[in-house]
């Protein structure tokens, strides 16, 4: 009887275990990923070589959570637990989710190249169909005001080309306030007031609660770029493709000998946008033993609580970034 209890226990244990380690729950786990050297990954026609720093941008790993992979994220100090309506837009899938992280990646570096490349003197055109909206956070205040399908062409009076133009326009303002969106819904353009309401992520952040992509546009680039960043995704390497271009492009090292890393994304007025997963993105600098680390001004405070060795650099534009780099004294 007893060895019968025993066997009953083992295998009741032992689908516990695989529920624990198997079965998804609905939350996505972030944790620190590495560093990268975009020498890597970029590289540009008759490329200038003289580069003795470095410069890197920063992953995140993000993945569905199990019952176990939850618990240790839950107690780790530099994981962070998120639930799916936070990352997943209303009515869209992971696989389609995935794929809009793909088009925010080609997007940065589209943008990458247009501001680099005007940065070193060039010419550089764009044409562009317009921003649109995909879907909607959970709870979003723009459900009601903006439907899926519109395309949003202007933002508090500001013309917008590319997607990582509207969270850039909206996030300079309080919580609550409202902003004034110009779209076209189906053949006809509207003027809409639409409320914004405080970032899950971040209280004293606005945000419209939706999901938006670039309609096909294309720089027209007057020499050739080659980017290939694999499996990464998102918008929030565009501060550092801006930086790795001007350094093959430009003579000298902007780096001043230095390893440079940094987070953030950047719109055609090379104003540099907050983003997410920054505490996993100051530890895997510090592991990769990076000196400098360009900050998102608004997102210094996250960073701050969580840097050790390296140097936090809090910018909010391109220039102030050059500007640092400028007073280096190259090693």
């Amino acid at each position: 009887m007893k060895y019968n209890r025993y066997i009953k226990a083992v295998i009741i244990l032992g689908a516990i275990a695989v529920l624990g380690f198997f079965v998804q729950i609905e939350y996505f786990m972030i944790r620190p990923s590495r560093a990268v050297d975009l020498r890597d990954l970029i590289r540009v026609e008759n490329a200038v070589e003289d580069e003795r720093g470095g410069v890197y941008l920063l992953t995140v790993t993000q993945q569905r959570a199990t019952l176990f992979l939850a618990a240790y994220a839950y107690f780790h100090p530099h994981m962070d637990l998120n639930p799916v309506e936070r990352v997943i837009p209303m009515d869209m899938d992971e696989t389609e989710y995935r794929q809009l992280l793909v088009e925010n990646m080609a997007e940065s570096q589209h943008l990458a190249q247009v501001v680099a490349l005007r940065r070193a003197g060039y010419e550089v055109e764009i044409d562009s169909e317009g921003v649109e909206v995909v879907g909607f956070f959970d709870d979003a205040p723009a459900v009601g005001y903006l439907e899926e399908k519109d395309k949003i062409i202007n933002v508090d009076g500001t013309p917008v080309f590319l997607a990582t133009e509207v969270p850039l326009l909206v996030q300079d303002r309080i919580p609550g306030e409202e902003v004034t969106l110009t779209i076209v819904r189906g053949d006809q353009e509207k003027v809409l007031t639409v409320p914004t309401a405080a970032h899950p992520d971040d209280p004293v952040m606005p945000f419209l609660g939706i999901f938006i992509q670039t309609l096909p546009w294309e720089p027209v680039l007057p020499v050739e770029i080659f980017m290939d960043t694999g499996r990464i995704g998102g918008p929030s390497a565009g501060l550092m493709f801006v930086l790795e271009i001007m350094n093959q492009v430009l003579p000298g090292d902007i780096t001043g000998g230095y390893n440079i890393a940094g987070t953030g994304t950047i719109d055609l007025n090379e104003n540099v946008g907050r983003i997410g997963g920054v505490a996993q993105k100051v530890v895997a600098a510090e592991k990769a033993g990076i000196d400098y680390f360009f900050i998102p001004e608004s997102n210094y405070e996250q960073a701050r609580k969580v840097a050790g060795d390296v140097t936090l650099v809090p910018v909010s534009n391109l220039d102030e970034v050059l500007d640092f780099l400028s007073r280096l004294e190259s090693r």
